[in-house]
């Protein structure tokens, strides 16, 4: 009786319940391969167009998140992002472009792939299947006073719950943004954004509607945060680190647009203040000298109490113009 020699690699196969939007068929793209390029960037785009609206759908949702953040950053705390491929991916990307838009270091937020720093250029495979390694996450970086968010397209990712149930014996608040309204993992979070862009172009791919979702949730949640934390002035980037000549002439272009002085002496005004933005824009505005500015500045910190004005660029001017 003969047989077939088998292949020395084996596969173990475990079923995993995968019920979840992103991983079913969609009606729209079921025949995707049969089209010509065209067709197939149209039905691709045509989905995309639909993500806006499942985000902004949670906009209440987003907001109480960032009054969570802003509280925790403003007493000394950090926002922990976790999360393990795309989804952890993209909290990468978004903590590390904070630092050069809002002056913000990984003491405010923080972001921790699965896998480690590694996984971000290459799949670690097996990191997002363990719980105990999110759980490690936790216990080695966060404290009292942290927000920890998870991220999961799914809502099922076992490092992200792991993280997640750490997070809760620790007494943290936590979040979780998914693309499956019914996420088994929003039970373990104080802040469920449930966001519901439906099945996929390609089945299962969440690095598409699910990732694009995910990184407009992160940009508002971010933005919005960093805003309230008085960084910016109006949506000027007063808090931009010019770290070369395109940033020094950025600087430089918004005290123009925000102060309407002539280029020159903005200019003149920012080197005299060292470089600060504040203090410059603060002296442009009040018509005053860099070092009263400097001092009135001093006076109203960034206070993200102070609504209307949490920078505490437009009561520094109203100080210096009233003689206060």
């Amino acid at each position: 009786m003969s047989t077939t020699p088998r292949d020395e690699t084996t596969l173990d196969v475990v079923l995993v319940d995968l019920a979840s939007p992103t991983e079913e068929r969609n009606a729209a793209s079921a025949e995707l391969d049969t089209l010509d390029a065209r067709g197939m960037v149209d039905v691709i785009l045509g989905e995309d167009a639909t993500v806006a609206a499942a985000v902004q759908a949670r906009a209440a949702q987003i907001a109480a998140l960032v009054e969570e953040c802003v509280r925790a950053i403003s007493a000394g705390g950090t926002v922990h992002y976790l999360g393990a491929g795309t989804s952890g991916r993209l909290a990468v990307l978004d903590a590390v472009e904070l630092a050069p838009t809002f002056d913000a270091d990984e003491s405010m937020v923080a972001a921790h792939l699965a896998g480690g720093p590694g996984a971000f250029l290459t799949a670690v495979e097996g990191a997002e299947d363990s719980p105990e390694q999110g759980a490690a996450v936790v216990a080695e970086h966060c404290r009292a006073g942290d927000v920890v968010i998870g991220l999961a397209a799914s809502g099922r990712t076992p490092f992200v719950g792991g993280a997640l149930e750490a997070a809760r014996e620790a007494g943290l608040p936590t979040a979780l943004i998914s693309a499956n309204p019914q996420a088994p993992l929003a039970a373990l979070a104080d802040h469920a954004i449930l966001l519901d862009v439906g099945p996929e172009v390609v089945t299962g791919s969440t690095r598409m509607k699910a990732g694009t979702a995910q990184k407009l949730t992160l940009n508002a949640l971010s933005t919005a945060t960093m805003v309230r934390l008085g960084t910016t002035f109006g949506n000027l980037m007063i808090d931009v680190r010019p770290t070369n000549a395109k940033l020094v002439a950025r600087t430089v272009r918004m005290l123009v647009q925000a102060s309407g002085a002539a280029p020159q002496q903005a200019a003149e005004v920012l080197q005299a203040a060292g470089g600060s933005v504040r203090t410059a824009l603060v002296a442009l505005l009040a018509g005053a000298e860099v070092d009263a500015a400097a001092q009135a500045l001093e006076r109203f910190p960034r206070d993200a109490r102070r609504l209307g004005d949490p920078a505490g660029i437009r009561s520094a001017v109203e100080a210096l113009r009233t003689g206060e």
